[in-house]
């Protein structure tokens, strides 16, 4: 048994719609569903009943979201106290971020954040975007980094988290570069030769995004699944190695663009731009972080 299924299983009883506890817990609805079945399975009866619309919770149903609760709270409240025990002294940060976050932008960002207002000790947390918010939402972790698209946006009260767009990146496809520096593996394939596709899992942010710009292409690629994973970092060493074609953010391969060790396997209109922002929550009344957030505020409004 998974905490994960727990989580699940409280979203649904909250929200009373697979589709929306998916959506929140950023998975998708056939995934969430199974790991609902999982944790049944566990448990040795049927939790939700199907039956009705809404899905409601069924009396054994009932009966485990109230001890769900409970012991969710106390590993909660446990982590919390023992990540505060870990935290640096004194003025510092915790911060949360994606991986490719925490690899191409924070090293830059930091520095030139000590330019301003001093060095500041500061801990970054790589981790997905799922974690990076339940951080964020349970105290942990002062600022918080991810990535953001419109059409799939984050599940966070704006009234309670405040953000600041601190960056864009562009989601492109790349490829190692043929003889004559074209690319290896040019989009979009055809029916006799599908490109090997290196894929982010369906689940992660990056995922997401790719399915988005894939769903509404006006020509569809023709790709077969040769590798998966969820981070960038590990898609990027495949492509190098010249095993396919990816779609991997330009923060993390501007140097091999530039060096063309790396080309675009397409042209713009495989693209998907996406923001970069940071976000807090705006209950933290610490004047350090107030008067820090007033500088990230003021360097974002001079940089439109």
């Amino acid at each position: 048994m998974e905490i994960k299924w727990i989580e699940d299983f409280i979203a649904l009883a909250q929200y009373q719609s697979f589709s929306r506890a998916a959506e929140f817990r950023n998975v998708t609805q056939s995934g969430f569903s199974r790991r609902i079945q999982s944790l049944e399975q566990w448990v040795g009866a049927e939790l939700i009943d199907r039956s009705s619309f809404p899905p409601v919770l069924t009396p054994a149903g009932q009966l485990f979201r109230e001890a769900a609760d409970d012991v969710l709270s106390k590993l909660y409240d446990t982590r919390a106290i023992i990540r505060t025990e870990q935290r640096i002294g004194g003025k510092s940060l915790q911060i949360a971020a994606g991986h490719t976050i925490a690899l191409n932008f924070l090293p830059a960002w930091l520095k030139q954040l000590a330019k301003h207002v001093g060095e500041i000790p500061a801990r970054v947390v790589p981790t997905n975007v799922h974690d990076s918010i339940l951080m964020l939402v349970n105290g942990n972790c002062e600022l918080m980094f991810a990535y953001h698209h419109p059409e799939l946006p984050l599940h966070l009260d704006p009234a309670r988290y405040e953000h600041v767009t601190v960056g864009l990146d562009t989601l492109l496809p790349a490829s190692r570069p043929n003889a004559r520096s074209a690319p290896a593996y040019r989009l979009p394939g055809t029916a006799k030769q599908p490109l090997p596709h290196i894929a982010y899992t369906e689940t992660s942010y990056f995922g997401r995004c790719v399915a988005l710009l894939l769903g509404r292409a006006a020509t569809k690629p023709l790709l077969r699944l040769h590798y998966e994973s969820d981070m960038a970092a590990v898609l990027k060493e495949l492509v190098m190695q010249g095993e396919g074609v990816a779609w991997l953010p330009k923060s993390a391969i501007a140097r091999e663009l530039a060096d063309g060790e790396l080309v675009p396997a397409g042209p713009s209109a495989w693209h998907l731009d996406v923001e970069l922002r940071v976000y807090r929550d705006a209950s933290n009344r610490s004047e350090f972080i107030d008067t820090l957030w007033q500088h990230l505020r003021a360097v974002a409004q001079d940089s439109r």
